[in-house]
Protein backbone atom coordinates (compact mmCIF):
# COMPACT_ATOMS: atom_id res chain seq x y z
CA UNK A 1 0.00 0.00 0.00
CA UNK A 2 2.72 2.23 0.71
CA UNK A 3 4.40 1.84 -2.73
CA UNK A 4 1.34 2.76 -4.21
CA UNK A 5 0.98 5.55 -2.09
CA UNK A 6 4.42 6.58 -3.04
CA UNK A 7 4.48 5.81 -6.75
CA UNK A 8 0.72 8.21 -6.82
CA UNK A 9 2.61 10.85 -5.27
CA UNK A 10 5.50 10.78 -7.52
CA UNK A 11 3.30 11.00 -10.75
CA UNK A 12 2.05 14.33 -9.57
CA UNK A 13 6.04 15.45 -9.58
CA UNK A 14 6.99 14.67 -12.59
CA UNK A 15 8.41 17.07 -15.87
CA UNK A 16 7.85 14.30 -18.28
CA UNK A 17 7.25 11.01 -19.68
CA UNK A 18 10.89 9.60 -19.16
CA UNK A 19 10.87 10.85 -15.55
CA UNK A 20 7.78 8.38 -14.99
CA UNK A 21 9.38 5.54 -17.01
CA UNK A 22 12.23 5.54 -14.50
CA UNK A 23 10.44 5.46 -11.94
CA UNK A 24 7.97 2.41 -13.10
CA UNK A 25 10.81 0.68 -14.18
CA UNK A 26 12.72 1.00 -10.44
CA UNK A 27 10.16 0.00 -8.66
CA UNK A 28 9.30 -2.76 -10.81
CA UNK A 29 13.03 -3.98 -10.75
CA UNK A 30 12.55 -3.91 -6.98
CA UNK A 31 9.60 -6.55 -6.50
CA UNK A 32 11.88 -8.44 -8.93
CA UNK A 33 9.02 -8.95 -11.66
CA UNK A 34 11.49 -8.03 -14.40
CA UNK A 35 14.81 -8.08 -13.48
CA UNK A 36 16.74 -8.96 -16.27
CA UNK A 37 19.24 -11.93 -15.95
CA UNK A 38 22.85 -12.34 -17.53
CA UNK A 39 21.35 -15.05 -19.73
CA UNK A 40 18.21 -12.73 -20.74
CA UNK A 41 21.13 -10.18 -21.84
CA UNK A 42 23.04 -12.73 -23.51
CA UNK A 43 20.35 -14.04 -25.51
CA UNK A 44 19.06 -10.67 -26.19
CA UNK A 45 22.13 -9.14 -27.53
CA UNK A 46 22.47 -12.66 -29.74
CA UNK A 47 19.60 -12.04 -31.15
CA UNK A 48 19.76 -8.27 -32.25
CA UNK A 49 23.16 -9.13 -33.79
CA UNK A 50 21.95 -12.00 -35.82
CA UNK A 51 18.55 -9.72 -36.63
CA UNK A 52 20.92 -7.00 -37.87
CA UNK A 53 23.43 -9.35 -39.56
CA UNK A 54 20.79 -11.54 -41.35
CA UNK A 55 19.13 -8.32 -42.47
CA UNK A 56 22.37 -6.32 -43.46
CA UNK A 57 23.83 -9.38 -45.18
CA UNK A 58 20.90 -10.06 -47.45
CA UNK A 59 19.88 -6.59 -48.51
CA UNK A 60 23.51 -6.21 -49.64
CA UNK A 61 23.55 -9.41 -51.76
CA UNK A 62 20.41 -8.42 -53.78
CA UNK A 63 21.26 -7.06 -57.63
CA UNK A 64 22.14 -3.21 -56.25
CA UNK A 65 22.85 -3.54 -52.43
CA UNK A 66 26.03 -2.09 -52.65
CA UNK A 67 25.80 0.07 -56.54
CA UNK A 68 22.33 1.29 -55.77
CA UNK A 69 22.97 2.62 -51.89
CA UNK A 70 24.67 5.22 -51.91
CA UNK A 71 25.94 4.72 -48.27
CA UNK A 72 28.00 1.51 -49.50
CA UNK A 73 28.34 2.03 -53.33
CA UNK A 74 31.48 1.39 -54.45
CA UNK A 75 33.33 4.40 -56.36
CA UNK A 76 36.66 4.64 -58.23
CA UNK A 77 39.35 3.89 -55.75
CA UNK A 78 40.77 7.55 -54.99
CA UNK A 79 44.29 7.33 -56.74
CA UNK A 80 41.75 6.28 -60.03
CA UNK A 81 39.76 9.81 -59.56
CA UNK A 82 41.87 11.14 -62.18
CA UNK A 83 41.36 8.02 -64.43
CA UNK A 84 37.28 8.49 -64.25
CA UNK A 85 37.36 12.14 -64.99
CA UNK A 86 39.90 11.78 -67.95
CA UNK A 87 37.93 8.96 -69.18
CA UNK A 88 34.87 11.14 -69.12
CA UNK A 89 36.60 14.06 -70.78
CA UNK A 90 37.42 12.10 -73.84
CA UNK A 91 34.11 10.69 -73.94
CA UNK A 92 34.39 7.14 -72.32
CA UNK A 93 31.89 8.17 -69.72
CA UNK A 94 30.06 4.80 -70.56
CA UNK A 95 32.74 2.35 -69.80
CA UNK A 96 33.30 4.22 -66.25
CA UNK A 97 29.93 3.88 -65.24
CA UNK A 98 30.01 -0.28 -66.50
CA UNK A 99 33.48 -0.45 -64.51
CA UNK A 100 32.39 1.04 -60.92
CA UNK A 101 28.90 -0.81 -61.44
CA UNK A 102 31.01 -4.25 -61.74
CA UNK A 103 32.92 -3.16 -58.73
CA UNK A 104 29.86 -3.43 -56.69
CA UNK A 105 28.63 -6.51 -58.46
CA UNK A 106 31.32 -8.51 -57.03
CA UNK A 107 30.71 -6.93 -53.86
CA UNK A 108 27.34 -8.15 -53.90
CA UNK A 109 27.95 -11.44 -55.01
CA UNK A 110 30.78 -11.83 -52.12
CA UNK A 111 28.75 -10.61 -48.69
CA UNK A 112 26.76 -13.82 -48.48
CA UNK A 113 30.48 -15.27 -47.00
CA UNK A 114 30.12 -13.19 -43.79
CA UNK A 115 27.53 -14.65 -42.58
CA UNK A 116 28.96 -17.62 -41.12
CA UNK A 117 31.64 -15.45 -40.01
CA UNK A 118 29.38 -13.17 -37.69
CA UNK A 119 27.31 -16.33 -36.65
CA UNK A 120 30.36 -17.83 -35.31
CA UNK A 121 31.56 -14.25 -33.32
CA UNK A 122 27.95 -14.17 -32.13
CA UNK A 123 27.95 -17.99 -30.03
CA UNK A 124 31.45 -16.77 -28.37
CA UNK A 125 29.55 -13.57 -26.84
CA UNK A 126 30.40 -13.58 -23.59
CA UNK A 127 28.27 -11.91 -20.84
CA UNK A 128 30.56 -9.38 -19.97
CA UNK A 129 31.01 -8.88 -23.88
CA UNK A 130 27.29 -8.71 -24.03
CA UNK A 131 26.53 -6.32 -21.02
CA UNK A 132 29.61 -3.87 -22.67
CA UNK A 133 27.33 -4.20 -25.67
CA UNK A 134 24.15 -3.40 -23.91
CA UNK A 135 25.51 -0.29 -22.14
CA UNK A 136 28.04 1.10 -25.11
CA UNK A 137 27.06 3.85 -27.76
CA UNK A 138 24.77 2.98 -30.75
CA UNK A 139 26.85 1.13 -32.83
CA UNK A 140 28.64 -0.92 -29.69
CA UNK A 141 27.61 -4.06 -30.85
CA UNK A 142 28.57 -3.36 -34.63
CA UNK A 143 32.30 -2.26 -33.26
CA UNK A 144 32.75 -5.69 -31.24
CA UNK A 145 31.68 -7.40 -34.85
CA UNK A 146 34.20 -5.34 -36.60
CA UNK A 147 37.02 -6.15 -33.72
CA UNK A 148 36.37 -9.68 -33.96
CA UNK A 149 35.56 -10.41 -37.33
CA UNK A 150 37.46 -8.32 -39.56
CA UNK A 151 40.16 -10.35 -40.15
CA UNK A 152 38.75 -13.40 -41.22
CA UNK A 153 36.18 -11.82 -43.31
CA UNK A 154 39.46 -10.33 -45.33
CA UNK A 155 40.69 -14.07 -45.76
CA UNK A 156 37.00 -14.98 -46.71
CA UNK A 157 36.30 -12.03 -48.91
CA UNK A 158 39.40 -11.43 -51.00
CA UNK A 159 39.16 -15.06 -52.98
CA UNK A 160 35.10 -14.40 -53.76
CA UNK A 161 36.10 -11.36 -54.88
CA UNK A 162 38.84 -12.26 -56.97
CA UNK A 163 36.84 -14.75 -58.22
CA UNK A 164 33.19 -12.85 -58.38
CA UNK A 165 35.74 -9.89 -60.86
CA UNK A 166 36.00 -12.71 -62.90
CA UNK A 167 32.77 -14.03 -63.38
CA UNK A 168 30.61 -10.35 -63.87
CA UNK A 169 33.30 -9.37 -66.02
CA UNK A 170 34.75 -6.68 -63.79
CA UNK A 171 38.29 -7.94 -65.06
CA UNK A 172 37.96 -7.65 -68.63
CA UNK A 173 36.51 -4.04 -68.24
CA UNK A 174 39.10 -2.69 -65.96
CA UNK A 175 42.33 -3.72 -67.65
CA UNK A 176 40.26 -2.04 -71.24
CA UNK A 177 39.72 0.92 -68.85
CA UNK A 178 43.19 1.09 -67.49
CA UNK A 179 44.69 0.28 -71.02
CA UNK A 180 42.58 2.90 -72.18
CA UNK A 181 43.77 5.42 -69.77
CA UNK A 182 47.67 4.24 -69.86
CA UNK A 183 47.63 5.35 -73.81
CA UNK A 184 46.27 8.38 -72.65
CA UNK A 185 49.64 10.92 -73.42
CA UNK A 186 51.61 12.05 -70.47
CA UNK A 187 49.49 10.52 -67.84
CA UNK A 188 50.81 8.65 -64.58
CA UNK A 189 50.49 5.07 -65.44
CA UNK A 190 48.69 2.89 -63.18
CA UNK A 191 47.94 -1.00 -62.14
CA UNK A 192 45.62 -1.00 -58.93
CA UNK A 193 44.81 -3.97 -56.99
CA UNK A 194 41.20 -4.35 -57.73
CA UNK A 195 40.55 -7.40 -55.36
CA UNK A 196 42.10 -5.89 -52.05
CA UNK A 197 40.38 -2.56 -52.81
CA UNK A 198 36.75 -4.23 -53.55
CA UNK A 199 37.40 -6.66 -50.49
CA UNK A 200 38.27 -3.79 -47.98
CA UNK A 201 35.10 -0.96 -49.43
CA UNK A 202 32.70 -4.54 -49.53
CA UNK A 203 33.40 -4.98 -45.69
CA UNK A 204 33.69 -1.42 -44.78
CA UNK A 205 30.13 -1.05 -46.07
CA UNK A 206 28.40 -4.43 -44.55
CA UNK A 207 29.95 -2.62 -41.25
CA UNK A 208 27.96 0.40 -42.25
CA UNK A 209 24.64 -1.00 -43.28
CA UNK A 210 24.73 -3.20 -39.88
CA UNK A 211 25.56 -0.45 -37.65
CA UNK A 212 21.97 0.76 -39.37
CA UNK A 213 19.80 -2.07 -38.47
CA UNK A 214 21.47 -1.44 -34.87
CA UNK A 215 20.93 1.47 -34.59
CA UNK A 216 17.08 0.75 -35.73
CA UNK A 217 16.72 -2.13 -33.25
CA UNK A 218 18.17 0.54 -30.40
CA UNK A 219 15.40 3.65 -30.84
CA UNK A 220 12.86 1.58 -32.95
CA UNK A 221 10.63 -0.10 -30.42
CA UNK A 222 9.23 -1.36 -33.90
CA UNK A 223 12.11 -2.93 -35.09
CA UNK A 224 12.18 -4.86 -31.70
CA UNK A 225 10.61 -8.23 -32.89
CA UNK A 226 10.53 -10.47 -30.31
CA UNK A 227 9.49 -10.24 -27.07
CA UNK A 228 13.77 -10.72 -25.35
CA UNK A 229 14.15 -7.68 -27.83
CA UNK A 230 11.56 -5.76 -26.19
CA UNK A 231 13.18 -6.69 -22.74
CA UNK A 232 16.31 -6.57 -23.20
CA UNK A 233 16.65 -3.05 -24.96
CA UNK A 234 13.98 -1.50 -22.54
CA UNK A 235 16.75 -1.54 -20.03
CA UNK A 236 19.15 0.23 -22.30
Amino acid sequence: MKKIVLLVSSIFCLSSCADLQTIMNNTQQSSGNSALSSLDISNGLKQALELGIAQGVDLLSQKDGYYGNSLVKILFPEPLQKVDNTLRSIGLGSLADEGVKLLNRAAEDAVTEAKPIFINAVKNLSFSDATAILTGGKDAATQYLKKTTTQSLVEAFSPKIQSSLGKVGADKVWSNIIGKYNAVPLVTKVNPDLTGYVTEKAIDGLFTQIAQKEEDIRTNIGSRTTPLLQKVFAKQ
